[in-house]
């Protein structure tokens, strides 16, 4: 399935201009993806692989999907915030996107994002409450992240067993009280190196009966 070219623009965000990223399926629209990158201080960008096979899937499902740098990072404007700003960021980016898809508001929104966007992508489940909650080794103890709301119809929460940065004890500890399964991933560190067509897959099927 071919898609349409993805647009670059930006999107006016309380600390300044936003660099988004905008991909269109070329088949109806299934819904609106919205992608969060990893820790703005260290490395992390919307071109990270992870955040590019979040997008490309979410995509290939039928998803208009989003990616964007938070503030400080790339061509983003303003100083990085310790959560509490790149929480605005997200909310802002996907009101924007909504408001420019009015008329498709009926359609499901989905949040995803990968270790530090993971985390922030719970907090914005809190006020957005999306239908699909996607997330990849989200950093759950360094953001105090809560757990998904109720009102989530469907959560995948993905995770390597050899993760060194955000570990397979700490997500399972955060998940035990809410009984929410952790999809792991046997031999995967942080980056999903050698694993990323493993970590695409999960997402594919984990729709297939859904959609």
């Amino acid at each position: 399935m071919k898609s349409h070219q993805p647009e670059r623009f930006f999107i006016a965000g309380i600390a300044g201009k936003l660099e988004t990223v905008l991909a269109k399926p070329s088949i109806s629209p299934k819904g609106i993806a919205i992608v969060a990158h990893p820790h703005p201080l260290y490395g992390g960008t919307m071109d990270n692989k992870v955040v590019h096979t979040l997008f490309n899937t979410f995509l290939e499902l039928g998803f208009i999907t989003v990616k964007f740098n938070f503030r400080g990072v790339g061509q983003s404007e303003g100083v990085f915030d310790h959560g509490i700003g790149e929480l605005a960021d997200v909310l802002t980016v996907t009101r924007v996107i909504r408001e420019r898809y009015i008329d498709l508001l009926h359609l499901p929104l989905l949040l995803s994002g990968f270790s530090f966007g993971g985390a922030i992508q719970l907090h914005a489940a809190q006020t957005l409450n999306p239908e699909f909650l996607i997330l990849v080794a989200p950093s759950v103890v360094h953001l105090e992240a809560p757990a998904p709301p109720e009102k989530n119809h469907y959560v995948l929460v993905i995770q390597g067993d050899q993760d060194d940065v955000v570990t397979a004890e700490s997500i399972l500890a955060w998940a035990a009280p809410q009984s929410l399964p952790i999809v792991m991933i046997p031999g995967a560190g942080h980056f999903f190196h050698g694993k990323l067509l493993i970590l695409k897959n999960l997402i594919l099927r984990f729709f297939m009966p859904k959609m």
